[in-house]
């Protein structure tokens, strides 16, 4: 009997063993996320790569009262796509099954935590405010990155190169609306769009799939009620 008794035991500790392990992962997992969500939207992160305007010339041509509100509008949305990525990328990290695409989003995301930074830093020196709504972009980003990680990893690889894909061409509108003389958000813009470019290129050699036109046409609506709002608010 106590043989029978030690050898359930011996049976049962590895399965325990297991089963603890695997909850601590599920809440170091879900504490990690939750401290992302809260860096970002109400947090200063630090960029990891020095903000492209930092090279420029310490002076800068002064701005007129209307030039700097719309500077400042146009950076708060850029600043709002940011905090999108940031969710985006946790999520898709958070879902995926494989380690090695979980530490490529997981980098991404740290590239992205760098443009976070760098549209903060200008928001503050033109004198405006991050949208008060962070907390809602934030929430629904994270949801579509939850849904489009669930759908595996082409489809969620798939959403990466159209959402890159999408940014860049509103990145590049944002270029030909900075005023000239804001020489300095020009260059992070800049700089920010060359990188989404290399992120939709590493999506689509990664082996994501094309999304259907309707999902591309509902992402296109869905950034442009965003970026209309973040202008304002």
């Amino acid at each position: 009997m106590v043989f029978t008794l030690r050898k359930d035991a011996a049976l049962v500790a590895p399965h325990s063993m297991r089963s603890n392990a695997s909850m601590s992962s599920s809440v170091d997992a879900f504490l990690g996320t939750l401290d992302s969500a809260l860096r970002t939207i109400w947090g200063r992160p630090r960029a990891s790569t020095p903000s492209p305007a930092q090279a420029l010339p310490s002076s800068e041509a002064p701005l007129s009262a209307a030039e700097r509100k719309e500077a400042g509008a146009l950076m708060r949305v850029n600043h709002v796509g940011e905090v999108c990525a940031q969710a985006l990328y946790c999520a898709q990290a958070a879902t995926t099954g494989n380690p090695s695409l979980k530490q490529t989003l997981l980098r991404a995301a740290q590239e992205e935590t760098d443009h976070l930074s760098w549209t903060r830093d200008r928001l503050d020196r033109l004198g405006a405010r991050p949208s008060l709504l962070n907390p809602l972009w934030y929430s629904g980003a994270f949801a579509l990155g939850m849904i489009a990680g669930r759908l595996g990893d082409k489809w969620s690889l798939g959403f990466v190169q159209e959402t890159e894909k999408q940014v860049e061409a509103h990145l590049d509108g944002h270029l030909s609306r900075l005023p000239v003389g804001d020489i300095a958000s020009r260059a992070v813009v800049a700089r920010m769009k060359a990188d989404e470019a290399a992120h939709a290129a590493w999506a689509s050699a990664a082996g994501g799939l094309p999304l259907p036109a309707p999902a591309k046409a509902l992402m296109h609506v869905a950034a442009r009620v965003m970026t209309t709002v973040a202008h304002h608010i």
